[in-house]
């Protein structure tokens, strides 16, 4: 019986994972699993609302919203990379519903990395200054629909504030302004401050 034991957990842990729609589970093979990721160019979606989860996935399936090709990173990841707008097109409304539902009722973990506390403070006050309208409690709040910034990957952040300085990625007018007040050295000091929150 005790040989049998650490069998029966592995099984009963892989049918929980192949008991979710596969339209959710597919979302787990690049974001990890329930939407935490381990890599650092993917952001993490668990607790993020379901408001923002759901906008972000009709904007990727309108086309609205630049995708970045990527690989599949869990599951068989011998199958061609794709990118969100491609996965974004196949799914229905109902299925978007069920991904942002989902996604949004895990507890979101904010990823372990580095970063400068010095460059941490000035970027905290610029936060308060800049962002905290929107992106309440540091960036850590999911009610105010805005994503949550607090803890995110350093990789996948920087990446997004290129992409959103370039104007490749559309924004909010309000939110336009804002980036455009900021310089290379803010950006710097608001990755640092994110990142700090862990």
């Amino acid at each position: 019986m005790k040989t049998l034991l650490p069998l029966l957990v592995l099984l009963s842990c892989n049918v929980l994972a192949n008991d979710l729609p596969e339209h959710i589970a597919v979302c787990a093979d690049c974001h990890g699993d329930k939407g935490i990721s381990s890599e650092s160019d993917v952001p993490t979606i668990a607790g993020a609302s379901d408001v923002f989860i759901s906008d972000s996935l009709f904007a990727y399936r309108e086309g609205e919203r630049i995708a970045v090709e990527s690989k599949y990173r869990h599951g068989d990841t011998s199958r061609p990379a794709t990118d969100m707008q491609k996965i974004a097109k196949e799914l229905s409304e109902e299925q978007i519903a069920d991904i942002a539902g989902y996604f949004s009722q895990q507890k979101f973990i904010a990823a372990k990395q580095s970063f400068d506390p010095g460059l941490a403070a000035q970027g905290e006050k610029i936060h308060t200054i800049k962002c905290a309208k929107c992106h309440e409690d540091g960036g850590s709040s999911a009610d105010d629909d805005a994503g949550i910034l607090a803890g995110q990957w350093t990789p996948y952040m920087k990446q997004a504030f290129k992409l959103y300085r370039s104007g490749e990625r559309v924004m909010i007018d309000k939110m336009k302004v804002k980036m455009e007040q900021l310089d290379d050295q803010e950006v710097e000091a608001l990755l640092h401050y994110y990142a700090s929150q862990q």
